[in-house]
C-alpha cells in the first residue's frame, strides 16, 4: 500500500481528539529512549527531555508522541529501557493518568501495534523511589493515528509518524529491524550510515518529505509527522506538512506547541548565563502562527484542485 493510500485510510480510521482555543497541546517523537549504553541516542538530552516535558505538565499541555518514543529495533525489551529512564516514564504516567497523554507507534517501535505486547510491558513499573511496582500506562492503546479537530471551524489535522508506506520501514519492517540489530549497529561504529534511516540518510529523508508533501498537496488535507528528524513550519501559501523534528538532535530537542489557537515551532537546549552557570532553555523557532490561517489556506486550496488521492 502506499504511502498516500495509508495516510488517507488513517484519516478516515483514526480517533479524533477534539481541540479548542483554550487547548495546550504538544507535539514530540522520536526520543528513541534506549538502554543506557553507548548506543543510546536519547541519552546525551535526557535531562533536556525531562525538563521540557515537566515544563508541559506543569503548564497543563496535553503531550502526545508521535512514534519512535523508544528504540525497539536495537533494543529487544521494553522494560529495560522502562527501567533505565524511569524518572521519564514516571513522569509520563502522571500525564496518562490525567488523560493528558497520547502514544503513536513508528517503524522503530511498531511492536507497540500489538495490545498484548504494550500490556506485558507497560501496565507496571518499578518505582526506584519507593521500590515496588507502581502503575504505568495500565490499558493504554497505542495508536497508528490520531486526528485532531479544531472545534470552532471542525478542521481537521492528522497526526501519524510519517513512516506509512516506505518500503523498507513499514512494508518490510521486520527485515530492516533485523538488519539494523545486527548488521548496521555495529557498522555505524566504523562511520557508516543506517541506510534504512530516513534521519541520516539525506537521500531518504527527501524522498519521505515528498511522499508526505505529495499527499498533503493532492488530498488538502494537514498532516503532522514526525520520522525524518527535520523539524517543519510551513509559511502561508506552501504544502500543509508540519514536522516536530526529533529529541536526538545532537544540541537540543524540537518539538509543535498548539496553544490558544496558534503553533509554535520550539526548541530546548542547555545554555549559558554571564555568570558561567548552566540553564535548559526554551527557544521558539517559528511561529506562532494563527491555525485559522492555515486552515482559510486549505479551503482555498482544496476548492482548486481535485482531493482524490491514487
Amino acid at each position: 500500500m502506499s504511502t498516500a493510500a495509508k495516510l488517507t485510510k488513517l484519516w478516515k480510521d483514526s480517533p479524533v481528539l477534539p481541540f479548542d482555543d483554550h487547548s495546550k497541546i504538544v507535539l514530540m517523537s522520536d526520543c528513541h529512549r534506549g538502554m543506557g549504553n553507548w548506543g543510546d541516542n536519547f541519552l546525551k538530552n535526557q535531562n533536556l527531555y525531562f525538563a521540557a516535558l515537566r515544563y508541559y505538565y506543569e503548564q497543563g499541555y496535553l503531550y502526545i508522541e508521535l512514534g519512535d518514543g523508544d528504540e525497539l529495533w536495537e533494543c529487544r525489551d521494553l522494560t529495560q529501557i522502562i527501567d533505565i529512564h524511569s524518572n521519564v516514564f514516571w513522569l509520563l504516567s502522571k500525564f496518562y493518568y490525567e488523560h493528558r497523554f497520547f502514544m503513536l507507534y513508528g517503524n522503530h517501535d511498531r511492536v507497540k501495534q500489538s495490545p498484548r505486547y504494550v500490556g506485558r510491558t507497560c501496565s507496571q513499573y518499578r518505582c526506584t523511589d519507593r521500590q515496588c511496582l507502581a502503575p504505568l500506562f495500565p490499558g493504554i492503546q497505542v495508536l497508528e493515528g490520531l486526528v485532531l479537530q479544531y472545534e470552532p471551524t471542525k478542521d481537521k489535522i492528522l497526526l501519524a509518524h510519517g513512516h506509512q508506506g516506505d518500503w523498507l520501514n513499514d512494508t518490510l519492517w521486520k527485515t530492516a529491524r533485523f538488519l539494523v540489530r545486527y548488521v548496521w549497529k555495529p557498522v555505524e561504529t566504523a562511520g557508516v550510515n543506517d541506510p534504512t534511516s530516513a534521519a541520516k540518510n539525506y537521500r531518504k529523508k527527501n524522498k519521505t518529505e515528498r511522499r508526505l508533501q505529495h499527499w498533503v498537496e493532492k488530498s488538502g488535507n494537514m498532516l503532522v509527522a514526525g520520522h525524518t528528524h527535520r523539524p517543519v513550519l510551513p509559511k502561508f501559501g506552501e504544502p500543509l506538512y508540519f514536522n516536530d523534528g526529533s529529541c536526538v538532535h545532537p544540541r537540543c530537542i524540537t518539538a509543535l506547541e498548539l496553544s490558544g489557537g496558534k503553533i509554535s515551532l520550539v526548541k530546548w537546549s542547555l545554555n549559558t548565563r554571564q555568570d558561567r552557570t548552566l540553564y535548559v532553555g526554551r527557544e521558539v523557532l517559528d511561529g506562532p502562527n494563527e491555525l485559522i490561517k492555515y486552515f482559510v489556506q486549505n479551503v482555498q486550496f482544496s476548492s482548486k484542485d481535485d482531493n482524490t488521492v491514487a
